[in-house]
Parts: C-alpha cells; structure tokens; sequence
C-alpha cells in the first residue's frame, strides 16, 4: 500500500488560487494514477482530476479551466493546482492511488487515500 499525505488547502475569496498536494510515502514502481476527489456538505464524493502517470489527465466538468493536475516523472508527489476557485469549489478534498482504474473518477478502483484536507471559498 502507499501512505499518502496532503498538504495545502485553507479558506480564500472567491477568484483566488489555492494549491493542494500529495505525497506518496515511497516510490510507487512504475506508473501510478494519483486523483483528487471532494465532498461538499451535504453531497456525494465527486472526481475533480486524476492523473495517469504518463502524460494523461482527467478534469471533472466544473474545473476544466481552472484546475490542473500535474504528476512529474520520478517524483512522489502530485500537486493540484485550483485558480479562479468559486463557492461550489469548497470541501474536503482527498487524493487517491491506484496503479490502475477503469475509469478517471472510479471510487472502487482507487485502493490508497489520504486524509482529507479543506478547502474554503467565500
């Protein structure tokens, strides 16, 4: 199993930028997808980006634009970059492992999470 460990998030103004990041505490052997998903109060658990490990991401709809994902050859730790962060974007934000998934945001296929971190935007 990995361990993975957030930093980042905290409370800003609606147009300001936040950056979250996760690291993994060994070296994953190859590959790896690493996501971020969210839960607003109230709402279900929601994919927000995941990255394949070799050059692939995957951004949820209502972040396209604004979010970016970027996990770097030989390195443990993928940060998530949030600019222009709206009201909607607030929650608890998790990042997750897998060293495969059938699909970006499938909760079943991510084996490893870590704790969540919150984000705040008012």
């Amino acid at each position: 199993d990995v361990q993975l460990v957030e930093s980042g998030g905290g409370s800003v103004q609606a147009g300001e930028s936040l950056r979250l990041s996760c690291a993994a505490s060994a070296a994953t052997g190859g590959p790896f997808y690493m996501a971020y998903f969210r839960q607003a109060p109230g709402k279900e658990r929601e994919g927000v980006a995941t990255d394949n490990g070799v050059g692939t991401t995957y951004y949820d709809d209502s972040v396209k634009g604004r979010f970016t994902i970027s996990q770097g050859p030989a390195t443990n730790t993928v940060p998530l970059r949030m600019n222009d962060l709206k009201p909607e974007d607030s929650g608890v934000y998790y990042c997750a492992a897998a060293p495969y998934v059938t699909e970006a945001f499938r909760e079943a296929d991510f084996g490893d999470w870590g704790q969540v971190t919150q984000v705040t935007v008012s």
